[in-house]
Order: C-alpha cells, then structure tokens, then sequence
C-alpha cells in the first residue's frame, strides 16, 4: 500500500507527496483519514526547525498527531471493526521517511492499541481530542499528583488555554481569569474572563497555568503569585527557561511542567465530549484541502486568526 502524505523535506520545505506503508500486522488498523490537524505548538517547532533534541527528529518527516478518520482493514487482533471512527495520535508507518509525529496522511497503518473510536457526531471536532487531552494532563496532574491546585490564571487563549478554561468551569471553578494580548483572541470566552495582563492588577494567584510557549515568561508570572503559589508550564517550549531567584524566593514558588497526555487522559476526555460536559465548539476555524497543505502550514503559523487549521484529506487520491 502507498499513500499521500504531508513531508517536510527540511524547515519551511514541504510537500504532499505518495510514500510506502508498512505492512500491517495482525494487531494493526488500516485507517482512511479523513481530516487531520495542525498543531502550532509542536508542528510549528518542527516547521521551523527549532525543536529541541527529541526521540525520532530527523528530516524528512509527517507530521501531525490529530487525525481521525475510519478503519478500512482491522487486524483480528486489533480490538476494532472496519467502519468503526478513530481518532489517531499519529503513526510511524512510513519506511525510512520518519513519522514525527506521522498523523498528516490520507492513510494510515497504526497499532489498534494505539487509535481510540469516537462518537460520528463529532466529525472534524475529534481533531481536537489531542489537545483536549493535553488540557485535562495539565489540570489533572495525570494521576500522579494527590492534590492539584486548578488554574485561577491561564495565560494565553489559544485552543489549549481555551480547554483548560473550558474544563475549568466545567469542574465548577469560579472567577477564571484567562491572559490574551492579541485582541484577535481575546473573544470567545465561555463562564471565564479574558484580559490584556496590562488590565490585570492582581498578584495573588494561586495556579497561573501557562499555555503561550514563551520561554520569557517566568519572572513576569511569578511577579503575579500568592505566597506558595504554583507555575504550570502547559506549553511546549523551544527555549531554556529562566528565572530572577530573589522573586521566586520571596513567593516560595513551586513550578510544574505539565508531561505529555497519556491514554487515560484520552479516555476521559473523550467521555466529557461525548456526554456533553466540554464542548470542542468554535475552535476550527480554518480549513484547507490537503493538497493545498504548504499554505495551510503557512496560514495555521502566521496568521493570528487561526486558532486551529484543519486539513480535508476526503478528495485526496
């Protein structure tokens, strides 16, 4: 089998272009994609090629980890049915061209253990489970945490700070406060309340969760903690972090780097989309087919208005 799939031949270089799959085993799913998103976090590090060192970097490369689509082909040891709708975290399918993280493609051969069946009604929305789960990693502490302080501060209102507001007035928290310096983003908000930081006074925060990617941002957040108070870091960052010692000292600071989701957090995700307790509403707003993804990759990038890019991969051969 051979599909069409994004490539990024190197940094700001990519093109829709056929590539050989691996052949899948019985415990794999052959899987038709439907749509598949673009991440501005990870994908636009690997767009720039400012990624930090990570497990399987290399060029050329697919990207992209929020594809759904429908199983074609179930292994009998896959644990699914042709017909059935998955969302998939990626694959790693491609030969010797990398799948990092190997999700942007019109078909894909992926481990049954790895994909998750969601609900048809949520469509090109399931794109967003990924991140969904990132939010839920955060403020959830994964599980490994006995007690996690929920977010009184969420700085940036992109979808990842979106979702964690969202799942924040979701669990009942009042008086979330989310930062936005983009007037573009600063609309939308959903039983929250979005502010420039200018605007904001307050310095007694007790969890700022921190999801703009800003390796600069530390002294300016901890500036704005209660004594004791916690950081956060839910974004994904390119650079060292630093710190002013004398502040975080003054406040007792603690700070958190939130991992990577794990399945659970997928799970349970899921589960509060599909009963209706977070909704995945008025986050796409671009769409393009995918074989025009080199300015889809430019436009998710470039253009502020775009809070999520989706990729239609159904009219590609």
């Amino acid at each position: 089998m051979d599909t069409l799939a994004v490539v990024l031949q190197q940094p700001e270089m990519l093109a829709v272009t056929r590539l050989g799959l691996s052949a899948p085993g019985e415990a794999d799913v052959v899987v038709d994609v439907t749509f598949s998103g673009i991440s501005t976090g990870t994908e636009k590090l690997l767009w720039s090629g400012r990624m930090p060192p990570f497990p399987g970097m290399g060029y050329p490369l697919v990207p992209g980890y929020e594809s759904v689509g429908r199983v074609v082909q179930a292994g009998t040891a896959s644990g699914l049915h042709e017909g059935d709708q998955v969302f998939v975290p990626g694959a790693n399918c491609f030969g010797p061209v990398r799948g990092l993280f190997g999700g942007a493609a019109r078909r894909l051969v992926v481990p049954g253990r790895r994909v998750v069946t969601v609900a048809e009604s949520l469509g090109e929305r399931a794109v967003l489970l990924a991140l969904a789960a990132t939010a839920y990693h955060a403020v959830s502490g994964g599980g490994r945490r006995a007690q996690i302080v929920p977010p009184d501060l969420i700085v940036g209102h992109g979808v990842l700070g979106r979702l964690m507001a969202r799942l924040n007035v979701a669990a009942g928290q009042k008086n979330t406060v989310v930062w936005e310096m983009n007037p573009d983003r600063a609309q939308g908000a959903e039983g929250y309340t979005v502010l420039h930081p200018d605007d904001d006074p307050r310095r007694d925060y007790h969890a700022i969760y921190d999801a703009s990617g800003d390796a600069g941002i530390l002294d300016s957040l901890i500036a704005r903690l209660a004594p004791g108070g916690e950081i956060v870091l839910a974004g994904f960052y390119a650079d060292r972090l630093s710190f002013s010692f004398p502040m975080a000292f003054m406040r007792e600071a603690q700070i958190r780097a939130a991992a990577e989701w794990q399945r659970p957090d997928l799970l349970a995700v899921k589960t509060l989309v599909e009963e209706g307790v977070l909704s995945l509403d008025g986050l796409i707003t671009h769409h393009e087919e995918a074989a025009q993804a080199d300015h889809a990759y430019r436009t998710a990038f470039g253009d502020a208005a775009c809070l999520k890019m989706v990729l239609d991969w159904r009219h590609a051969a």
